[in-house]
């Protein structure tokens, strides 16, 4: 008898692990991405009815499973009763539609494809929506919010590269997207979060973005700091020590939870 409660017991442990553990799900894009993305999934213990949700993007290199090795996205997504989805940025994607017909079109697979199959297979709020991501991922993120403001309700960046003229990989993955780097390719422009944040005046959304003092990406931050004040955008700022690593990146991702949270309450 012991045993079959015990049994019984267990089971039910199962059950309820399994309800609310994370999911990895599988996208099929042959026509965007010209593969299956991997998406990783944290959904929260209290799930009652509409649910915000928080698209975390990763740096650039990297993976789906990333931020999971960087935070305990289950802990954040119980705490503050976020659902946490983060997709494959496929390494070098950018999380943008390139010109180049031989590459990805990440943006598309992510507003037709991934974002539908979220909102379809998850009782997420659409208007508690956000989105941010560390380097590359921070890029995205603000890429996303000032192309698609009615998506998002707000987005954050930490240590992004949010003037692509700065990037590391300019001449690299970034000119394979967007054509060779020079002065006179505009797209390195067109493309650059802090040259599209008039889009976001009188929208009222919930901005954070910060990066480290010894980080080679701090100038960005900087010129979107003063492009906000310029175009009177609220927007919360943090400058502080550290340079362009996941170390600096798991403790900083918690003050964008923390500040996503805090703007729901108000």
């Amino acid at each position: 008898m012991m045993r079959f409660i015990k049994l019984i017991f267990i089971l039910l442990f199962l059950g309820v692990s399994t309800l609310y553990a994370q999911e990895i799900l599988t996208i099929s894009s042959p026509k965007n991405l010209k593969q299956t993305d991997s998406v990783l999934v944290f959904k929260p213990k209290q799930m009652l009815g509409k649910t915000a949700l928080v698209y975390l993007l990763h740096g650039h290199s990297a993976n789906y499973k990333s931020w999971s090795k960087l935070a305990n996205l289950q802990t954040l997504a119980d705490q503050y009763n976020f659902i946490i989805v983060c997709p494959d940025g496929l390494k070098k994607s950018w999380y943008l539609n390139s010109p180049n017909p031989d590459s990805t079109q990440y943006e598309s697979f992510f507003l037709d494809e991934l974002m539908p199959t979220i909102n379809k297979k998850y009782p997420v709020d659409p208007q508690r929506v956000f989105i941010t991501g560390a380097s590359m991922g921070g890029f995205g993120a603000m890429w996303m919010m000032t192309k698609y403001p009615n998506l998002f309700a707000g987005a954050g960046s930490t240590s992004g590269v949010l003037n692509l003229r700065y990037s590391a990989f300019r001449k690299t993955t970034i000119a394979y997207l967007l054509g060779t780097y020079d002065d006179k390719n505009v797209l390195y422009d067109e493309y650059s979060p802090v040259n599209k944040l008039s889009a976001l005046q009188g929208q009222n959304k919930a901005l954070i973005f910060d990066t480290g003092t010894e980080d080679y990406l701090y100038i960005t931050s900087k010129q979107f700091r003063q492009k906000c004040d310029e175009l009177k955008i609220k927007a919360t700022y943090i400058a502080q020590p550290g340079g362009h690593t996941g170390g600096y990146w798991s403790k900083t991702i918690l003050k964008h939870f923390e500040f996503f949270a805090e703007h729901l309450k108000n």
